[in-house]
């Protein structure tokens, strides 16, 4: 199965979606110094989020690990939940811009399918397996939190609607008669084996390698066999 029709430039990117993978509150900064240390303290919070989960970290533990004072911390930051939301917001961009935007439609033209859907899936299980701490937390937290709960829901929006955008143009309504369903069930499932490869629920009861095969004959039979 090839695309419907010649592939072209991908629409840019809503408002709403550039305010989720652009982190609007460093574009402010106008002195390098000022940069730097705000950078310092997003380094220093990931750091000890992952190390000792988000209870356990405080204002001045962030504020240590950068090696500058709670004050300053406190200049750039109202609480260790506003670091949190954007350390969160961070990596789930960096998962955004490593799986998704190079999932064009000419990647899928032919027997090249086969290799896209497997590379897709390796990367996106190198992205939780590279911070599972911080993964398990982001969860828990935004299970308990209104505001990372809202993070998570707006990435997963914006994730299954560029996933959409994929398989209409790659999948024939024949085939896949409502894409944004079918992107919805596929992002869930590979998000959530992916979630269980890495160990977050405990140690995988299948091969991996048995794991990612399967999951990838199921997205390519539902995007490409009658």
């Amino acid at each position: 199965m090839v695309p419907r029709s010649a592939p072209t430039r991908a629409p840019a990117q809503s408002p709403a979606v550039e305010l989720l993978l652009v982190d609007a509150r460093a574009r402010r900064f106008t002195q390098d110094r000022a940069r730097r240390t705000y950078e310092a303290l997003i380094e220093a919070a990931e750091q000890a989020f992952i190390e000792d989960g988000y209870d356990a970290t405080g204002s001045p533990d962030i504020a240590a690990r950068a090696g500058v004072s709670v004050g300053t911390f406190y200049r750039y930051f109202d609480d260790k939940k506003q670091a949190f939301v954007e350390v969160s917001r961070r990596h789930l961009a960096a998962g955004y811009h490593r799986i998704l935007e190079q999932l064009t439609p000419e990647r899928f033209v032919g027997k090249a399918r086969h290799a896209t859907i497997a590379l897709a899936i390796d990367i996106l299980l190198d992205h939780v397996a590279r911070y599972p701490r911080m993964h398990r937390v982001f969860v828990e937290m935004s299970l308990r939190d209104q505001d990372i709960g809202e993070l998570r829901r707006a990435f997963d929006e914006v994730s299954r609607a560029k996933l959409a955008q994929l398989i209409g143009a790659i999948a024939t309504r024949a085939v896949v008669p409502d894409p944004e369903a079918t992107a919805w069930v596929i992002h869930i499932a590979a998000v959530e084996c992916a979630s269980t490869i890495a160990g977050l629920h405990g140690p995988p009861t299948i091969d991996v390698d048995r794991a990612k095969a399967a999951l990838g004959r199921v997205i390519e039979r539902a995007l490409f066999d009658a």
